[in-house]
Order: structure tokens, then C-alpha cells, then sequence
């Protein structure tokens, strides 16, 4: 347990013990319902006190350690044994503090009472802790989404940053001034519609925050203008095939995940006319397939990290990993859809 946690528990504790055990003080009224069974007796009050205050520290010990004692159970999801060990703990401690109890303080006049006092306390002890321990395990949720959701948004600034780069890097500006320069001598018009798609892949690059899941349909959407970029520039050499089921297209992805396996294809492959780079995008079940052959560009250097990145992002956003398989003739990406 943390610090903060360990402090919650103690005052808890001491509350709640405070609590049950504050019928006890109503024998020192003289002539009291309660005075006519028991004789208020500090030290036996403080056996009391102590003895259900640590009972309620070792159920949250017990079932508060991560990976440890009851809380295994509890976070694999077993809940026979899990409510068993409570429940023998119970009973145990509830038997073992009335032999105790008898043993130093004696028996009081009602047979029984020792018992059935022991019980109503532990029973009143084990409700509020477990409410306490609820309030503190959602705690712990909120902080661990806490932390994941700033991890994504570390994860998708480093991305983004990492794609406007290459957007940005002069090789990308001279490939894209050399097009846009061909274009226009050739059609004017086409050299319009190539500035337009450029546009579009900026403003989508920059559109949404860092754990935004978008629909598949509005991520192909982006991808068909930023392949339009790439078949007016390659022409000839380049090829992308989409053959996704209707009903997927609602399915969401995480944002800007499409376009860097686009990208990297181009970026590590050669493409002529004669020999063109063939993207294909297909679904197998939920999972959206990106597969393109293979025809290295041995001038390339590659350092992983886009694959890297985007692995993180979707293990962050979704808890699922993408898979990335490459066989002699194809490069292959599987992203789930969400």
C-alpha cells in the first residue's frame, strides 16, 4: 500500500472501532439498561478497543497489498476463495478475541454476550471497512487512468511530432515541390486538387487531441488524400487496394495510426512502373490488415521507432498490442479495431 493509503486505513480503523465499540461507554451511566450487564472496566474497554482496531487493520492489509495475500484473489477475479479467506478470517478472529476475552476478564452475568457482542462488533467492522476499502480501490482506478491517459498523451505528442517532421523535413518539401512544380506545367487544375489534399493532410495531423479514437471511416478519409499525394507523385508506381466490410467502418481507431504505415511503406520501398508498390488494407475479424510487398530500398535506414510509438499508443488506449509480421515477399501490420 502507499503512504497516503497506509494513513487512510490507520484513521479509518480507529474510527470505525471508535464506532462499534461506543456502546460499551453507556455502562458508565449508573442505573443504565446497559449497567445492569456490565461494569465498565477501562482495561477490559481498551482489550476491546485494540483488539477490533487491529481486526480491521489486518483486513485492509490483507486485502489492500498489490499481488499479496487476499488481493490476489481479487484482482485475478476469484471470488469463492476470495470471500472465503474473509469470511474464515471472521470467524477465526471473532473466536479467538471472545477465548481471550473470557480468559483475562472472566464471564459476564448473560450467557452468550461475549459472543454476540464479538460478532455484532466484527460484523458492523467488516461492513465499513469494505466500504472504505471499495473508496480506496477506486482511488487507485482513477489514478492508474490517470497515469495511462498522460502516457497516451506523451505517446501521441511524441507521433505527432514524429509525423510532422517527416511532413516537414526537406526531402518530403523537395518531393513535394518537384510534384507540385511537374503538375502545374502539366494541368494546373490537378496542381490545385495536390495543394488541397496537402492541406487536408496538415489540418487532420493537427485536428484532434492525444488519445481521440476516430472511425475507421474517417481515418481513410484522411489516407485517401495523403495516397492521392503519393499516386500524383509516383504515379504509375504506386497502388492502394481497400477492400473493408460496410459494417466496420463505424469501428474506431485510434487517430493518425494509418498514415505512418502508408508512409513507411513508401519511405523503405522502391516503386517503378514496372515493378509498383502494392498496399493493400483488408480486414480479417476485427482487425484491420495493412500489407505491402516487398521491394527494399537498401539506401534506407530504419529505426522502428514509428512502429514503436504506435505499439505503445494502442497498448495505452485499447490494452491491446498491434501485430507486425514480414515474410519474404510482404510487409505485414494488424491494428484492432476498437
Amino acid at each position: 500500500m502507499m503512504k497516503n493509503e497506509t494513513k487512510i486505513c490507520i484513521y479509518s480503523a480507529f474510527l470505525i472501532t471508535l464506532v462499534v465499540n461506543s456502546a460499551k461507554l453507556l455502562a458508565l451511566k449508573s442505573g443504565g439498561i446497559i449497567a445492569q450487564y456490565w461494569t465498565f472496566d477501562i482495561r477490559e474497554y481498551s482489550f476491546q478497543f485494540l483488539y477490533n482496531m487491529l481486526f480491521c487493520l489486518l483486513l485492509f492489509r490483507l486485502n489492500l497489498s498489490v499481488n499479496r495475500f487476499f488481493s490476489i484473489y481479487r484482482e485475478n477475479r476469484q471470488w469463492i476463495p476470495f470471500y472465503a479467506c474473509n469470511f474464515l478470517l471472521i470467524n477465526v478472529a471473532l473466536v479467538l478475541g471472545t477465548i481471550i476475552h473470557s480468559a483475562l476478564f472472566g464471564a459476564v452475568h448473560l450467557p452468550g454476550t461475549i459472543v454476540r457482542g464479538y460478532f455484532i462488533r466484527f460484523l458492523l467492522s467488516t461492513v465499513m471497512v469494505a466500504v472504505m476499502i471499495r473508496l480506496i480501490l477506486l482511488i487507485r482506478e482513477g489514478k492508474r487512468k490517470d497515469l495511462v491517459n498522460e502516457q497516451l498523451r506523451t505517446a501521441y505528442v511524441k507521433a505527432q511530432l514524429t509525423l510532422l517532421q517527416e511532413q516537414l523535413n526537406p526531402h518530403f518539401f523537395f518531393n513535394t515541390l518537384s510534384s507540385i512544380s511537374a503538375i502545374i506545367r502539366e494541368d494546373p487544375e490537378r496542381a490545385q486538387a495536390y495543394i488541397m489534399h496537402l492541406s487536408k493532410v496538415f489540418r487532420y495531423s493537427l485536428a484532434h487531441s492525444g488519445n481521440d479514437l476516430v472511425t475507421l471511416e474517417k481515418e481513410l478519409q484522411h489516407l485517401s488524400s495523403y495516397t492521392e499525394l503519393i499516386a500524383m507523385r509516383l504515379e504509375n508506381a504506386f497502388m492502394i487496394q481497400i477492400n473493408i466490410a460496410p459494417g466496420l467502418l463505424q469501428k474506431h481507431i485510434l487517430h493518425l495510426s494509418l498514415q505512418p504505415l502508408v508512409e513507411n511503406a513508401v519511405k523503405h520501398n522502391t516503386a517503378t512502373a514496372s515493378n509498383p508498390l502494392i498496399i493493400n488494407l483488408f480486414n480479417e475479424g476485427d482487425l484491420l490488415v495493412i500489407q505491402n510487398n516487398l521491394q527494399p530500398a537498401y539506401v534506407t535506414e530504419s529505426t522502428g521507432t514509428g512502429l514503436a510509438n504506435l505499439d505503445e499508443r494502442f497498448r495505452l488506449q485499447a490494452s491491446r498490442e498491434i501485430d507486425i509480421h514480414r515474410t519474404e515477399d510482404h510487409f505485414i501490420v494488424k491494428l484492432p479495431l476498437l
